[in-house]
C-alpha cells in the first residue's frame, strides 16, 4: 500500500471510528440514564458479553489474523479465481461453525449464565432476565463474526469505509431501542437485547453492496479441505486453545464482578467504553490499517518497508496513547459526572465509575501498543508467539485480580477498582513481552531516533497533567447539564493545546508522523 494512501485510510478508519465513539458516548449516557447503574443492566452488561467477547476468536481474533495474510498471499500470488475460491471455502466453513455454535449456546442459555454469573443465582429475577437476553443476543455472534469476515475481504483491496462504518449501525438501533422501544415492553431491558441482535444483520448487509461491487460476493462451499481453509485452520489452532485461556480470565472476572456490589458491572462496563475510546480511534484504526500493509511487505519479503510501517504506528500510538492514558486518569471523575449522571444514574454511580476508570487508564496505552505489535507476527503468519504471550498475560491476569481484588478489600475500597486494575497490568504484560521478542528476532525495535521522541513525549504530557490539574477545580459539580459539558470541553482542549505546544516547542514536527 503507497505511503499517502496508507495515511489516508488510517484517517477514514479514524473518522468513522471517531462518528461511532461519539454516538457510542451518546448511546452510554442514554441507557444509562433510562436504566440506570443496577440489576437489570448488570444482567445486559454480563449477556452482551459473552457473544461480544467470543466475536474476538471468529471475527478480530483468531481467524481474521489467520485469514488476512493467507488471502493477501493469494492476491500477490494467485489467479482472481483462486481468490474467490478461498473466500467462498472460509465463508461456507465459518458460517458452520458459527450456526452450529449459536444454536448450542440458545440451547444451554442458563447453564452459560450460571458459569459466567453465579452470583446472579441470588437474585431469580436478576438471573431469569440475564438468560432471555443472552439468548436474544447470541446471534449477534454469527452476524458480527461474519461482518468482521466480509470487513477483511474489503480492507484487504484497499475499502476500509463501509467496515468501519458498520460499528455505528450497533450505536444508533441501541439508542433508539432505549428511546424509543423500552418505553412499549412489559420489560424495557429486553429491547437492547432485540437492538443488538437486529444491529448485527445490519452491520453485515451494509458490507455486501462492496463485496459485489469487487465482484467478490461468492457462495459459499464447504470444504475443509481446501489448501488455503487448511492453513487458516492451522493457525488458528494455537489460538483457539490461547482463546481458551482467556475464556477462563473472563470467567474470573465475571464471577468476581457477579457476586460485589449491584451496580458493578454497570460500573465497570462505562469505564470500559470511555476508556475504549481511544483505543478505538487511533489504536484500532492503525491496527487495523497496517496488517493487510505489513502482509503485502512480508509476502515481497521488504523487510525495510515493513520495519519502516512498524516505527510510523508506533509513532502515532505513543503520541496519541501516552497522553490520552494520563487525561483520563486526571479527567475520570468529572467525565463521568459530566457525560453519566442523569436520570437512574446517581452522583454515587459517577464516582464508582470514575474509579474503574482511573484503574483502567493506565492500559490504554498498552492495549493500543498490543494492537500494533501484535498484527507483526500475524504478517509472518505466527499466531503461536501472541497466543504464547496472551497466555501468559491471562495468567498473570488472574494473579493481578486476586491480589489486588484482596488489597482493595482490606484497604476497604471498591472491589470492582481491583479488578480493572489487574486489567491495566496484564496489558503491559502483554505489550511488553510482544516487544521484546519482536526485538529479539529483528522484526522491530525503538531505534536510537526514539530517545529523543520518547524524551518529548514525557515533557508534554508532564506539562498537560499540571494544566489539566490546574483546571480540574474549575469544573461546576453543580451546574446544568451543558454547562458541565462546555467546561469539560474547555479543560480538554486546554489539555491538547498545551501537549501540542510544549510538543512543537520541544523541537517535534508534524513531518515526522509521515510514513
Amino acid at each position: 500500500m503507497a505511503k499517502s494512501r496508507l495515511f489516508r485510510s488510517t484517517m477514514t478508519v479514524s473518522s468513522m471510528t471517531m462518528l461511532s465513539r461519539i454516538l457510542g458516548l451518546v448511546r452510554d449516557m442514554v441507557q444509562m440514564s433510562v436504566f440506570g447503574a443496577g440489576t437489570l443492566m448488570d444482567a445486559f452488561v454480563v449477556a452482551f458479553k459473552i457473544p461480544n467477547f467470543l466475536r474476538r476468536l471468529f471475527a478480530e481474533g483468531a481467524f481474521s489474523q489467520a485469514f488476512v495474510p493467507i488471502l493477501t498471499e493469494y492476491k500477490e500470488k494467485k489467479t482472481f479465481n483462486e481468490v474467490q475460491l478461498l473466500i467462498s471455502q472460509v465463508s461456507g466453513v465459518l458460517s458452520l461453525v458459527l450456526l452450529a455454535l449459536t444454536v448450542v449456546v440458545i440451547a444451554i442459555a442458563p447453564w452459560v449464565m450460571r458459569l459466567f454469573s453465579p452470583g446472579f443465582m441470588n437474585d431469580p429475577a436478576q438471573f431469569a432476565a440475564a438468560t432471555d437476553l443472552l439468548r436474544i443476543t447470541f446471534p449477534y455472534l454469527f452476524f458480527i463474526s461474519m461482518t468482521a469476515f466480509f470487513g477483511s475481504i474489503l480492507q484487504s483491496y484497499g475499502r476500509f469505509a463501509a467496515p468501519a462504518f458498520a460499528p455505528v449501525l450497533l450505536n444508533v438501533c441501541m439508542i433508539v431501542a432505549s428511546l424509543v422501544i423500552a418505553p412499549l415492553l412489559d420489560k424495557p431491558i429486553m429491547a437492547l437485547g432485540y437492538a443488538v441482535a437486529v444491529a448485527g444483520l445490519l452491520q453485515l448487509l451494509i458490507q455486501l453492496p462492496q463485496l459485489w461491487q469487487q465482484k467478490l460476493l461468492v457462495a459459499p462451499k464447504f470444504d475443509f479441505h481446501h489448501e488455503g481453509v487448511r492453513r487458516i485452520l492451522a493457525m488458528m489452532l494455537p489460538a483457539i486453545f490461547g482463546v481458551s485461556v482467556t475464556q477462563l480470565n473472563l470467567l474470573l472476572s465475571t464471577i468476581f464482578a457477579s457476586f460485589m456490589v449491584k451496580g458493578s458491572m454497570s460500573w465497570m462496563y462505562s469505564a470500559e467504553r470511555l476508556s475504549e475510546l481511544p483505543l478505538g480511534l487511533i489504536g484500532v484504526a492503525i491496527g487495523t490499517v497496517i496488517l493487510p500493509s505489513l502482509s503485502s511487505s512480508r509476502a515481497k519479503s521488504d523487510d525495510e518497508t515493513f520495519k519502516k510501517t512498524m516505527d510510523w504506528a508506533a509513532r502515532l500510538i505513543i503520541l496519541v496513547g501516552l497522553p490520552a492514558s494520563l487525561a483520563m486518569f486526571a479527567l475520570s471523575d468529572v467525565l463521568m459526572d459530566a457525560l453519566f449522571v442523569r436520570g437512574k444514574f446517581s452522583h454515587q454511580d459517577a464516582l464508582m465509575s470514575g474509579l474503574a476508570l482511573k484503574s483502567l487508564s493506565g492500559g490504554i496505552l498498552g492495549f493500543m501498543l498490543i494492537k500494533i505489535f501484535a498484527p507483526a507476527f500475524f504478517a509472518n503468519q505466527d499466531t503461536k508467539t501472541p497466543v504464547k504471550v496472551g497466555i501468559i498475560s491471562v495468567v498473570c491476569n488472574m494473579i493481578f485480580s486476586v491480589v489486588f481484588v484482596g488489597i482493595f478489600y482490606l484497604a476497604k475500597l471498591p472491589l470492582h477498582g481491583g479488578l480493572a486494575l489487574a486489567t491495566t497490568m496484564a496489558s503491559f504484560v502483554n505489550a511488553g513481552l510482544l516487544y521484546y521478542i519482536l526485538q529479539k528476532r529483528a522484526i522491530f525495535s525503538f531505534g536510537s531516533h526514539w530517545k529523543k521522541m520518547f524524551a518529548q513525549f514525557i515533557i508534554a504530557s508532564t506539562a498537560m497533567m499540571i494544566a489539566l490539574y490546574i483546571a480540574i477545580p474549575y469544573y461546576p459539580l453543580d451546574g446544568s447539564l451543558w454547562l458541565k459539558i462546555a467546561i469539560l470541553l474547555g479543560i480538554c482542549i486546554l489539555g491538547a493545546s498545551i501537549y501540542g505546544l510544549v510538543l512543537l516547542a520541544t523541537g517535534f514536527r508534524p513531518r515526522q508522523l509521515r510514513h
